[in-house]
């Protein structure tokens, strides 16, 4: 074989290796590029979970504030009616000091 013959071989050789080369980034792209559609997949699923776990969440929270039970309004008026004696009370003081 001459130099020229060499050189052609070595040359085909290395389209080859390269065609080969590019072949197997083709498919590692394409897996990549299905891993991140399905990543993407599910954070978007992850965000909607997540939306709807706070809008349940700011629902039970406005229900518990609207549940008033009896024993909360009982104690409610038990508060209001001792902080009005209080103020009964620090009114006649003041009343009688004067």
């Amino acid at each position: 074989m001459d130099a020229d013959e060499k050189t052609i071989v070595l040359f085909s050789t290395r389209v080859r290796q390269l065609i080969l080369q590019y072949n197997d980034l083709t498919e590692e792209n394409k897996s990549l590029k299905a891993a991140v559609e399905e990543r993407d997949f599910k954070v978007k699923s992850l965000e909607e979970e997540l939306a709807q776990a706070k809008k349940n969440y700011n629902s039970l929270k406005m229900a518990r504030m609207l549940a008033i039970t009896d024993g909360d309004m009982e104690s409610a008026q038990k508060k209001m009616s001792k902080l009005i004696r209080d103020v009964d009370k620090c009114i006649t003081l003041i009343s009688g000091n004067k």
